[in-house]
């Protein structure tokens, strides 16, 4: 398949060596000039518990790519989706598929407004994956994929995809209710990431009555704003991938805490300040999430 990946971070750089070392076409597509010129002339390296491996791949930014594309991959932070998604809009020629398995809300809306939502599929993954380097990217451990089609039309691809991603080694499934898992994350990622940016606290250091009590607030106001969606979410599978994060997790630093320290814009908008917009227009009591949500935009930089 010829794969276009919009983001050279950590995942989609994980997914490009992945996908290209089982014997795909791949295109990067970023913003950042150096990083492509670097993953053009070097490849993208891997490494993992097998070893380190180098992927050949191509680079170009998003106006360059030409010709037919079978997938395009969404791995940008949720602030820059809508502006990635149409940058590569002349690729949607109705054959292509789109696929994010980003986190936070808002993204997969990005995607089918671009590409139709029976070409739009989205989904979540835990698989790990760290930069080194510009183009070199460190995973160790496992994780999983679960990918759904966004409208009925586009879940008759989620098991081919799957299939795809699965040979390449990245274990995926097709799941046909992937809306609650996509929220479960959110849920997940609203309860912890905020809490951590607000604190300057590692994973572990929200381990304390206080930060489990926040924490689990967040999870039931936004269980309820996702049930008003007609989603329900497992809370106790929620609780107990907070309490595995406390306990395994400790030295962690949040992305969105990460991204704080670097002077970054975080993803605050597609997490807490989705809940709690989609709270309001629901008439649900969020007020610890959307209290959340304001503290992290008091500190944001501007928009550039």
């Amino acid at each position: 398949m010829r794969i276009v990946m919009v983001g050279a971070g950590a995942m989609g750089c994980l997914f490009a060596a992945r996908l290209a070392l089982g014997g795909n076409e791949i295109v990067m597509v970023d913003v950042d000039a150096a990083r492509l010129a670097l993953i053009a002339e070097q490849g993208v390296v891997l490494r993992d518990d097998a070893g380190e491996h180098r992927a050949r791949v191509k680079a170009a930014r998003a106006e360059q790519v030409t010709g037919a594309v079978d997938l395009v991959m969404l791995f940008t932070k949720a602030i820059h989706s809508a502006a990635a998604a149409r940058s590569v809009a002349h690729l949607a020629d109705g054959h292509c598929l789109a696929l994010t398995l980003q986190n936070g809300l808002g993204n997969v809306e990005a995607l089918a407004d671009v590409f139709g939502p029976e070409r739009t599929l989205w989904g979540v993954t835990d698989l790990p994956a760290d930069l080194e380097g510009p183009n070199r990217v460190v995973s160790h451990g496992a994780g999983q994929i679960k990918l759904g089609g966004y409208c009925p039309a586009a879940q008759d691809e989620a098991g081919a995809l799957a299939a795809l991603l699965t040979g390449a080694g990245l274990a995926a499934v097709a799941d046909a209710d992937v809306r609650a898992a996509v929220w479960e994350k959110v849920a997940f990622n609203a309860a912890l990431n905020a809490l951590a940016t607000m604190t300057g606290l590692a994973v572990g250091g929200l381990d304390c009555p206080p930060g489990r009590r926040i924490a689990m607030a967040v999870v039931a106001e936004t269980a309820a704003t996702a049930a008003a969606q007609g989603i329900d979410l497992d809370v106790a599978r929620i609780a107990a991938r907070i309490d595995h994060a406390l306990a395994h997790h400790r030295g962690h630093k949040a992305s969105m805490l990460q991204d704080r320290l670097a002077g970054r814009r975080t993803e605050i908008e597609a997490i807490n300040g989705a809940i709690g917009r989609l709270a309001v227009a629901a008439g649900v009591a969020a007020p610890v999430t959307q209290t959340l949500a304001d503290l992290v935009r008091m500190g944001e930089p501007p928009m550039v």
